[in-house]
């Protein structure tokens, strides 16, 4: 019984993120969660009380599985920036879901742990990094690792008429320019 529990929750995980990437939490609709998850909207309301609950369930699953596939690597931020880069390419819908996250709760939602101690933790490998004259202290270590993520996330972001202007590069060339700013912000 655990183990069909445990696999339901998982399968209204995946439905959960796939229907909030793509239509945000106003607009996701549970029934369509629970279809694609072969699972019925009670549970859903059993496992995570509420659909609010489970778009917090289903964002911070998607963080998780994140900061284990692609760890912060504040020693090499070059490679962690690339890394950043192809896991966007093969999973839209992380940037989708963390954009409708910003929208739809602000900051008057409270922060996500996991992420917090990441990002403490990866700033503070920054500051230990320039102190040793590793890498540039031209900027702060927790502004170095924002434009870190920015960058690694820049191609998703931008408009159409600018992505219609550099459509013929590839994905490596993407990934490239990616690396090679972050190696020019860090440079000595």
């Amino acid at each position: 019984m655990t183990r069909d529990a445990a696999a339901t929750r998982r399968r209204l995980i995946a439905a959960a993120i796939e229907e909030f990437a793509a239509y945000g939490l106003a607009g996701g609709r549970v029934d369509r969660i629970a279809a694609a998850a072969k699972a019925n909207k009670a549970q859903i309301y059993h496992y995570f009380g509420s659909k609010d609950e489970l778009f917090d369930a289903a964002f911070a699953a998607m963080v998780t599985e994140i900061t284990a596939d692609v760890p912060p690597d504040a020693n090499d931020l070059v490679a962690y920036a690339g890394r950043l880069f192809d896991n966007y390419e093969r999973r839209p819908e992380v940037r989708r879901l963390a954009a409708w996250r910003r929208l739809e709760r602000g900051d008057s939602h409270p922060p996500l742990e996991l992420i917090v101690h990441s990002n403490r933790a990866t700033i503070h490998t920054i500051a230990e990094a320039q102190k040793a004259g590793k890498i540039s202290d031209r900027f702060a270590p927790v502004d170095l690792l924002a434009l870190i993520l920015t960058i690694a996330a820049m191609w998703p972001a931008l408009t159409h008429e600018l992505t219609a202007e550099v459509r013929t590069h590839t994905q490596a060339q993407r990934r490239k320019v990616i690396t090679d700013a972050v190696s020019a912000l860090i440079a000595i």
